[in-house]
């Protein structure tokens, strides 16, 4: 009976065990299944293990200057990324003991970390910690929305629980690093650390860790530029969690939070805030958003190394103030077209319209070495003669010098270092306002605004100051059209090399009438209206230019390795007052550019003279255009070998007739179509100075233009202004549009 019992016990166990057996399974069958089905339903909208590798964050673009200075962000979140080893390792304790003290133990999910934070915010009554790990924070801050609901808590484990498989831990704490938000539109710890101290991360103390780290639950809460008490409590509660830790001692804690923090409170970077304001949009609109897209260029993590020289913009930037007027200052690099300085006006912020670049304004006499070149490459010489009389047409337009006085017979040197209008007007006549527009487009004016009359001897047109310096270049250079650019390389956020540019010329003068063209505008600093810009120790040339009803004012020109543009003038085009001359407005301001960039840049003192071309330094009277005597009024020119005069100056110590009959290079007499009347009448032309010693001829020169159409005196300048200021503001507002940059 016992046996039958045990025997029958057995079989009920069997019974049992079975049961519970197939229970268990069918049990863990369903878990298995509702597992499959719970993952199905929240896993299969979430990225997958590749788009998780992957995955790009936003990272600002960073403008840098010639010299690895950063110029400006560009950016939808500002953010730059840097390595865990570039960071500070107080800012990672910091940052695990305020959210994860448990990072590396768990595998993305801490149950305990959970019930520990549950706990700690009940017994304080108030939320000083949260449930989700550093991984979990991630998966959330990267893939999901901030909504407070149960699916996006299931999701954000999910998350976690793949990240941990696929990344290390220190890549997770990396990511974490450089995507969390710190507040005032600092994303990541790099921007953080200079938003707020104005650092590097590697550089962070501990209290400024501990604060930064006290951020990341609620930045706008926590920020210590707007709440600084409870900003200072939220780091009282890390540095007590780095010692419950003992990550670090009470001491050290102690010491920590009695440290008086000194906070950079630095705007964010934006179009507007940067160091080059209108450089930074010339770039942007003119290169960067047409060629990469708006999203590439704000999210990317390009960089953007310019030709800027960030020290000397800042410098200009500060110097243009000093002008009576908006204006503009634009230096370039001759040899190479190399952008060194864009101020485009003194508030951008205010006005976006770039005025080195989108202001075209009448040029005044800076126009005429423009004229005078093309009189070089027709055979005339600065030391032929020419008349500084009277010029009335038929249309009654009577053109006058600026002082409304008439010098007879001068050089043509002369006629430059003064300025002289009507004379400027009789080359332009004789030479043809065909050569004189072609010589200008070659040289870099690309303007629709020159007119084809003799008012464009003047400098009636309307040009921008970059093509004054673009075509000044000429002179400086060798006679080489240069094409400005203001990008040297962009690589992308790996560092590959998306493009690199350098100079481009192409030739453009003959390289004796550059030369000889530089030379006389050397004069024009040393003796003429050129004076204010003089830089002493240094060969400086350039040319004034002032317009009618004094509204514009400028100075063009530069020494060895610059050539730099300063533009004066309202944008509603109203005079700058009396006598606003270029020499008296702009001049100054350009010689303290200048003076500065010489010193900056170490730039050479002269100018060298390339011993394959066949010329020859000349000084010569400035009155005579022979050989200077010692008590001539001087100036010293390059010309062709071969070309100059070959006897002294008759009226400071040669003999006049020997001058004249002995010489084969004498100086002519050149004259324009009016002047022919007073020949061919038996008179001399009104007001001449002197008896004449040079020879009236024309021969080998071009035919006096008859057919030239002189202006109406009626018409005014900026009848109709190419530029409008407002038209540039609503133009760039629609581009921002266009590129989403704005809502």
């Amino acid at each position: 009976m016992a046996k039958a019992d045990a025997k029958k016990h057995r079989s009920w166990m069997r019974k049992i065990f079975t049961f519970v057996l197939l229970a268990v399974l069918l049990l863990v069958a369903a878990g298995a299944v509702s597992v499959t089905y719970f993952l199905f339903k929240y896993g299969r909208d979430l990225p997958t293990f590749d788009e998780m590798v992957s995955y790009e964050p936003n990272l600002s673009t960073v403008i840098y200057d010639r010299n690895g200075r950063e110029i400006a962000r560009l950016f939808r979140e500002n953010r730059t990324w840097v390595r865990l080893e570039e960071i500070s390792p107080w800012m990672i304790k910091a940052t695990m003991a305020a959210e994860d003290s448990s990072f590396y133990k768990h595998h993305g999910v801490d149950i305990s970390g959970i019930i520990r934070a549950l706990w700690v915010n009940f017994r304080r009554g108030e939320a000083m910690q949260g449930g989700s790990t550093i991984t979990q924070q991630l998966a959330r801050n990267l893939f999901l929305t901030l909504d407070r609901t149960l699916d996006r808590k299931i999701k954000e484990t999910i998350l976690a629980l793949r990240m941990e498989r696929i990344f290390s831990k220190d890549q997770i704490l990396e990511m974490y690093l450089n995507t969390i938000y710190f507040g005032h539109g600092a994303y990541g710890v790099f921007a953080a650390s200079q938003q707020y101290y104005g650092k590097k991360p590697s550089e962070l103390s501990l209290a400024e860790s501990a604060m930064l780290a006290g951020l990341i639950a609620a930045p706008e809460r926590f920020t210590p530029l707007r709440h600084p008490e409870e900003a200072k409590a939220r780091q009282a509660y890390v540095l007590r969690r780095l010692v419950e830790l003992k990550w670090i001692s009470a001491k050290e804690g102690s010491e920590a939070l009695a440290q008086k923090l000194t906070f950079a409170s630095k705007k964010a970077p934006t179009l507007s805030n940067n160091k080059a304001p209108y450089f930074v949009s010339y770039i942007l609109f003119g290169h960067l958003l047409p060629r990469y897209g708006g999203e590439r260029v704000y999210q990317g993590g390009l960089r953007v190394y310019t030709t800027l020289d960030l020290a000397l913009q800042e410098k200009a930037d500060k110097i243009i103030q000093k002008l009576p007027s908006e204006g503009a200052i634009v230096a370039l690099d001759p040899a190479t077209g190399e952008i060194l300085t864009m101020v485009g006006g003194k508030n951008f912020e205010k006005s976006k319209f770039n005025r080195a670049i989108q202001a075209y304004r009448q040029p005044g006499s800076a126009f005429k070495p423009f004229i005078y070149s093309a009189a070089l490459e027709s055979g005339i010489r600065f030391v032929d003669h020419l008349l500084d009389a009277p010029l009335i047409y038929e249309n009654g337009w009577a053109p006058t010098n600026y002082d409304d006085e008439f010098h007879g017979e001068v050089t043509a040197l002369e006629a430059l270092i003064h300025s002289y209008n009507v004379v400027a007007i009789r080359v332009a006549e004789i030479v043809g306002l065909d050569k004189v527009k072609n010589l200008a487009r070659r040289v870099g004016i690309t303007s629709p605004y020159l007119p084809y009359d003799l008012s464009i001897a003047l400098g009636s047109g309307s040009v921008t100051p970059m093509e004054m310096a673009i075509a000044y270049a000429c002179f400086a250079n060798g006679g080489y059209r240069i094409k400005p650019f203001a990008i040297k390389e962009i690589r992308d956020r790996e560092g590959v090399v998306l493009e690199s540019n350098g100079p481009v010329l192409e030739p453009a003068l003959d390289p004796i009438v550059s030369m000889t063209m530089l030379s006389a505008l050397k004069d024009v600093v040393l003796y003429g209206t050129g004076r204010p810009a003089r830089i002493e120790g240094y060969e400086t040339f350039g040319k004034t230019g002032t317009t009618n009803e004094w509204s514009d004012a400028w100075f063009v020109g530069g020494v060895p390795g610059l050539v730099a543009v300063v533009y004066a003038g309202h944008d509603d085009h109203k005079p700058l007052g009396d006598k606003a001359t270029g020499g008296r407005i702009a001049a100054p301001v350009w010689k303290e550019f200048v003076s500065t960039a010489v010193k900056d840049l170490n730039l050479p003192k002269s100018f060298m003279i390339k011993p394959e071309y066949d010329v020859e330094e000349v000084t010569v009277c400035r009155y005579s255009g022979f050989l200077a005597a010692p008590n001539c009024p001087r100036g010293t020119l390059i010309l062709q070998t071969g070309s100059a005069p070959l006897n002294t100056c008759p009226y400071h110590g040669g003999m006049v007739f020997a001058g004249i009959a002995e010489d084969p290079n004498a100086p002519r007499l050149l004259l324009a179509p009016q002047d022919y009347t007073y020949m061919a009448s038996g008179q001399a032309a009104p007001e001449l100075s002197a008896p004449s010693i040079a020879a009236p001829s024309a021969a080998s020169l071009p035919q006096a233009s008859k057919g030239a159409a002189p202006p109406s005196p009626q018409e005014k300048p900026y009848k109709k202004d190419p530029s409008p200021p407002d038209e540039v503001e609503r133009r760039f507002q629609e581009l921002l549009k266009e590129y989403g940059l704005v809502n």
